[in-house]
């Protein structure tokens, strides 16, 4: 009887799960019911984890609701790529399916995976099957299970890029479910007889969220380490990769009126050898799978769950499920949560382009035929070459011949792509959300906005002779934090449309938190509020001083969320 009251508690996704048969649904039934534009309601829930998200057009949701029609429909795909690599045929495939089956654009995820945006239901299954007729997948792109590994997309940077790469493609092939509900429903492939689905890590409620791991190299920090529930830090010792800090309970998302809700970031918890990182990462996932918040799914990611029980509980949980007890974290150093631009040379003796995409979004406007650029580019490039997502929703390219170079740049330029006027140092360092008007999530314009703020707030940098300094500024239409608003030195969190929350001094290096200084505020307002602020930096900065530091020295902003916690452990542990 008290199991079955437990029971009864549980959130509603977590039937849905259960009676999935592995997350087969009715999926199915749903793509061929013509009835509708939709998926069943329990589908719309399971296709997460196959990579999709259903969602409408708001923009036309009032004249559809006049003419009584139901919500124009569509679909979100997204596509999987640990790491962010993929080969210029691949890019090819992937900008073709965006005009034939989605909206003509791509989005460049802050997860270094692509987003296709306005599929309708009947070419759902095309587009996905297309997709990994290309050797990707969307798979557990979405869903209560670990998503898209990230690591810095360079693996020639150094000897330690490249292993540490391949790592995190070990990582993310080890962490896909293994039902075979997804070659079934979208790849045609039969189930074999009598063989039934296992998930031995996930089991068959599979997690209580979503679960993101990410990897890094010091010194930079530009995949956001500190904001996954599990974040990996290379240490380096005489030239060589020796093992990962390991970093535990980051996540950005919040709810707007609900304190038991917030933003945190990771804690540096031990050291680990390489040998026994994927030992360890699965320990603590399934540490999360047992204890994590199956009541309240806003309650429901790892951080909750350490804040429940405790960092020391959590260690000792570790500890005690491996049999051997983690070292104590090893020194490391973060610059900067950026991306560094223009060319890069290898160590295998190739060149690397990074190349700002703004809010990563690939497409054609007037005078800045990025998507068509791209793809010419894609058409030159040799059979060595690749095309990099890194995790600010930019695009490197990679793997270049010293000839080709001219080549490239020559493209980039004809297309108005090249030595873009107003890539201030600001907006070289901004990144939004989708928000409106596909995300129903979101109360205020994110991507499609932001741009044109960069404009304003340009002037007013430019007037104070700051224009090339790097300060980030991070755009969410929701407190859920996908474009990591939380991490912004400047941080615009949407409340209602036309207004936001403005959130400031987070480090330059993404290991503090920025914190709310005003709210509801109109753009107006925002122009107003950073003003002053710009000027004073402009005089009473330090030198090397970065923005979201000199908020926080000058007490413009006084921090209230604890910055990272690193553990330390006696010699006897």
């Amino acid at each position: 009887m008290d199991e079955l009251l437990e029971k009864q508690k549980l959130s509603a996704d977590e039937y849905i799960k259960e009676k999935s048969n592995y997350l087969r649904g009715t999926i199915k039934e749903s793509l061929s019911n013509p009835l509708t534009g939709a998926l069943h309601p329990d589908d719309v829930k399971l296709i997460k984890y196959h990579g999709s998200y259903q969602q409408y057009d708001r923009d036309l949701d009032s004249e559809r609701k006049r003419q009584k029609l139901e919500p124009l429909y569509q679909f979100m795909v997204r596509v999987r790529v640990p790491g962010g690599i993929t080969t210029p045929e691949q890019w090819l495939a992937l900008d073709k399916l965006s005009d034939t089956h989605g909206n003509g654009t791509m989005k460049l995820t802050t997860r270094q995976s692509f987003q296709f945006h306005g599929i309708l239901k009947r070419s759902l299954k095309p587009t996905i099957k297309a997709i990994n007729e290309t050797l990707l997948s969307t798979i557990a792109t979405c869903g209560d299970v670990n998503r898209n590994v990230m690591c810095n997309p360079n693996p020639y940077q150094s000897q330690i890029h490249e292993e540490v790469y391949g790592i995190a493609a070990k990582l993310s092939e080890y962490f896909t479910p293994k039902t075979t509900a997804y070659h079934e429903i979208w790849l045609d492939q039969e189930k074999v007889g009598g063989t039934p689905d296992r998930e031995p890590l996930y089991t068959e409620t599979y997690l209580p969220r979503k679960f993101k791991i990410a990897l890094t190299v010091p010194p930079r920090n530009d995949i956001d380490v500190f904001a996954n529930d599990l974040g990996l830090i290379a240490i380096e010792e005489g030239n060589e990769l020796v093992g990962f800090n390991v970093c535990v309970g980051g996540g950005l998302g919040s709810t707007f009126g609900d304190d038991t809700t917030y933003a945190r970031l990771a804690d540096v918890i031990g050291f680990v050898s390489k040998e026994k990182v994927i030992e360890v990462s699965e320990t603590i996932i399934a540490i999360q799978r047992d204890y994590g918040n199956r009541v309240n799914r806003r309650n429901a990611r790892l951080k909750y769950t350490i804040d429940k029980g405790g960092l020391e509980w959590f260690v000792d949980e570790l500890n005690s499920r491996l049999g051997w007890e983690i070292e104590s974290p090893r020194n490391y150093h973060f610059d900067t949560n950026g991306d560094e631009y223009g060319w890069l040379k290898g160590t295998n003796g190739k060149w690397f382009y990074t190349l700002f995409v703004e809010n990563g979004r690939v497409k054609d406007e007037k005078g800045y035929k990025l998507k068509k650029a791209l793809r010419e580019v894609a058409l030159v490039l040799n059979k060595d070459a690749d095309m990099r997502l890194t995790g600010n929703q930019n695009l490197i390219i990679g793997n270049i011949e010293e000839k080709d170079k001219d080549v490239i740049e020559v493209i980039l330029a004809q297309h108005g792509v090249l030595n873009n006027p107003k890539l201030t140092g600001l907006r070289l360092n901004s990144m939004a959300c989708v928000a409106l008007n596909t995300c129903s999530l979101a109360f205020a314009e994110a991507e499609r906005y932001l741009p044109s703020l960069i404009d304003k707030l340009d002037v007013l940098l430019t007037k104070n002779g700051l224009q090339t300094d790097e300060i980030n500024i991070r755009m969410t239409g929701c407190p859920n934090g996908c474009g990591r608003s939380p991490l912004g030195e400047i941080g615009l969190v949407g409340r209602a449309v036309g207004r936001y929350n403005l959130y400031l001094g987070a480090s330059h290096n993404g290991d503090r938190l920025n914190t709310l200084y005003k709210e509801m505020l109109s753009e107006e307002g925002i122009l107003e509020t950073l003003d002053p602020i710009f000027s004073a930096y402009a005089l009473e900065r330090g030198e090397g001083e970065h923005f979201g530091d000199f908020v926080v020295r000058k007490g413009i902003v006084e921090v209230t969320d604890r910055p990272v916690k690193i553990l330390c452990f006696s010699e006897n542990g």
